[in-house]
């Protein structure tokens, strides 16, 4: 296990911070990726998000204060990019980000990295008719099993309304999956 406060400051030393770095990718790569792909949706944009996150994340590293563990900050990062994403596409195709998401469900049956059957693709459809936070908190949750402490550093909301908006999130999801 690496010790984040050692691996921190070998992050903010210019000697070693590109070897830093390369620890940091191999350790959260792919959690990040999955966290981005749980909001994006399709694998190539996902893979672009990620990319722009770590750029971010390398940039501002001397900035991190520690008042969070690195990973709360990290995926904090990654999940403003993955929404500025989606913001920045819903612009650009004059479109709501509402109708964002439904298109990257629609294109997800010919994803060529969906491994999901029709169950998975009804419950993405679900997560795509809740509120922005209530997608996250349920993302969060039920695929990455993200404890509420740790939630709540990355997205700076209380356990208590994170364990509500998560509540309310499977009730809407149930009740999609019941009625459609």
């Amino acid at each position: 296990m690496i010790d984040e406060t050692q691996l921190l400051e070998e992050l903010k030393s210019e000697n070693e911070k590109n070897q830093a770095f390369k620890v940091l990718l191999k350790l959260y790569k792919e959690r990040l990726y999955w966290h981005i792909r749980n909001i994006v949706k399709s694998h190539d944009d996902a893979d672009d998000v990620l990319q722009n996150t770590f750029i971010k994340i390398y940039k501002n590293i001397h900035n991190f204060k520690g008042d969070s563990k690195l990973f709360s900050w990290m995926y904090r990062i990654a999940t403003n990019e993955s929404i500025t994403f989606i913001n920045k596409k819903a612009k650009q195709l004059q479109i709501t980000n509402e109708e964002v998401q439904q298109l990257a469900i629609n294109n997800l049956t010919s994803d060529v990295y969906f491994e999901g059957d029709a169950i998975q693709l009804k419950l993405q459809q679900a997560i795509a008719t809740l509120p922005e936070k209530q997608q996250l908190v349920f993302n969060m949750k039920y695929f990455e099993h993200i404890k509420y402490k740790d939630m709540s550093e990355i997205l700076k909301t209380s356990e208590g309304a994170l364990k509500a908006s998560y509540h309310i999130a499977v009730k809407k999801i149930e009740t999609y999956i019941t009625n459609n």
